[in-house]
């Protein structure tokens, strides 16, 4: 007979109602077996005790529903960011809080690369530089005879030095939408949006589907995310292609690979051929490895000025955003994957980009009724009450990008939206007053990988200065540690084997180093992970 091993805990918060904590935790071939005290599963045959995690709190694995791949990997280029960011590895980044310490640091990591490498950045936001906006000029000071572009935080983003502009061909006389221009009529160097950034990433290999499909890129992922309390995360926007399915599933098909991974098809084309791919991908599915859902990618990044809101717009006065997907393109879209059952998790960060992809569901649930879908409103960052309840209604769930108003939430306020429209972002307590399914995310790498930090932020709603933002939307610290297990897990149809602590489900846990439920609310971002149990193996830090 198969072992069983009952491991002691300080405490064992569960989510499941039926027994909401516990002392010990019975595993037998990788599932949990019972829940309970020390004999919980005696009746089951001999056990062994363990006590390894005798000082550790046990939750359910995290779950985090909006991450991408490319969160280990983009280490391998030069971070440019403003906050302290911590590598794969453990190791302290610190932030570049102006131009000159950008230009500065780029210069130093520049001398490290062969003479005939482009210099690539990630992690730079001029929302919280504004002395004057990033421009060509700058990264000239680098070089002008090494291509050099730095990718934005939002990766809806990038600035550019004159070197790869040339090699793009942008110039005065570019008329492209997304390729910014100065008063003089040149390009000033920003680019905004895919159409406009794909020449200079492909003429300076800057790969994301080849950046995070490499045994190494993979590895790490796992490890950012062990060290997070995760278990099973998503790559959601992934362009998965059979070389690439080869290597997922040698990884992930190894004994101890410590996550379960749920690649998610972005969606950009024809939605026949977008189809066609989902349901091929799905037939590989395996424990680890999840596959058969798309993403659409539908308008850009808030504080990027390109996602699509409503009247009265920006504050600023900028243009109301870019569309990534065309409206009568998102409504092909939802139509083709409703009519195939495809679940479909859908980027819409302005209310304008939720309202069309809110209208399209609904007009693909006319053509083809279905119950079950669970379509996946993703950011959710402007959606207000009426859509909400829209989206209840269309049987949609929500996961809310809450680590935005730490990260951006003064910016919202002073630069983007202001206050009133600020106030109600990230509305995690009107969509769960509304009965909406919500989980909460990071979008990993755009913000760093922290379940925990993430529902900090959506339980207490700081910004970087101290304001609460929006106490009214306030959730509690239960209500937030749900949504980042079982929440988070039914928006990826996984919750009848993650996501809580109970009989039959898999044996995925975080082990931390407190009690989330014990301590002051605004220390929770602070309850340390000591590592993850997945399949009823111990990964400790």
């Amino acid at each position: 007979m198969t072992q069983i091993t009952v491991f002691k805990a300080k405490k064992i918060i569960t989510m499941d109602p039926n027994r909401r904590d516990a002392t010990h935790v019975a595993v037998r071939d990788g599932k949990v077996l019972a829940v309970g005290g020390a004999t919980c599963a005696d009746q089951w045959g001999a056990v062994t005790h363990d006590e390894t995690l005798a000082h550790a709190t046990l939750m359910p694995g995290m779950v985090e529903g909006h991450a991408h791949m490319m969160a280990g990997a983009m280490w391998r280029y030069a971070y440019a960011g403003y906050h302290d960011r911590i590598d794969p590895q453990g190791k302290l980044w610190t932030g570049m809080t102006d131009i000159d310490a950008v230009v500065d640091g780029l210069t130093t990591y520049a001398q490290g690369l062969g003479p005939d490498d482009p210099l690539v950045g990630w992690g730079f936001d001029p929302i919280f530089l504004t002395s004057e906006r990033l421009s060509a000029k700058h990264l000239d000071q680098i070089s002008t005879d090494r291509p050099i572009a730095i990718i934005f935080s939002n990766f809806h983003l990038m600035c550019v030095n004159s070197k790869a502009l040339e090699m793009a061909g942008y110039d005065g006389g570019t008329n492209a939408e997304g390729v910014i221009k100065g008063p003089d009529g040149a390009p000033t160097g920003e680019l905004q949006e895919m159409a406009a950034m794909f020449p200079i990433m492909r003429r300076l290999g800057i790969d994301f589907r080849g950046l995070s499909q490499t045994p190494e890129a993979i590895a790490d992922f796992a490890e950012v995310a062990q060290r997070a309390g995760v278990t099973t995360i998503t790559d959601l926007f992934s362009s998965m292609e059979d070389d690439d399915l080869k290597v997922m599933l040698d990884i992930t098909g190894r004994d101890t690979f410590p996550l379960r991974i749920v690649p998610v098809l972005g969606a950009m084309g024809e939605p026949v051929q977008i189809a066609d791919r989902a349901e091929t991908l799905a037939k590989s599915s395996t424990d680890k490895l999840r596959l058969g859902a798309v993403k659409l990618m539908t308008d850009g990044s808030i504080q990027g000025w390109t996602a699509r809101v409503k009247w009265p717009h920006y504050v600023g006065g900028q243009p109301n955003g870019i569309w990534n997907t065309a409206p009568e393109q998102i409504y092909a879209l939802c139509d083709e994957m409703q009519k195939r059952g495809i679940q479909m998790h859908i980027h819409v960060n302005g209310d304008e980009a939720a309202e069309v992809s809110i209208a399209a569901i609904e007009a693909a649930l006319r053509n083809h009724p279905a119950p079950g879908h669970r379509h996946v409103l993703q950011h959710c960052q402007m959606m207000g009450r009426d859509q909400y309840q829209r989206a209840k209604e269309l049987g949609c769930c929500t996961n809310i990008f809450a680590n935005h108003i730490w990260y951006f939430g003064d910016q919202h306020v002073e630069l983007t939206l202001g206050r009133d429209r600020a106030e109600r972002m990230d509305a995690a307590r009107t969509a769960l007053d509304e009965g909406v399914p919500v989980a909460l995310h990071s979008d990993a790498p755009v913000t760093p990988l922290g379940p925990l930090f993430t529902a900090w932020c959506a339980v207490n709603r700081q910004t970087m200065t101290g304001q609460t933002l929006g106490a009214a939307q306030c959730i509690t610290v239960d209500e937030a540690l749900y949504a980042i297990t079982m929440g988070a897990a039914y928006t990826l149809k996984l919750d009848a084997e993650i996501g809580s602590i109970e009989a039959g489900k898999q044996a995925d846990f975080a082990i931390l180093g407190d009690d989330p439920t014990a301590v002051d609310p605004m220390a929770l971002k602070d309850v340390p992970v000591l590592g993850t149990v997945h399949g009823g193996q111990v990964h400790l830090l």
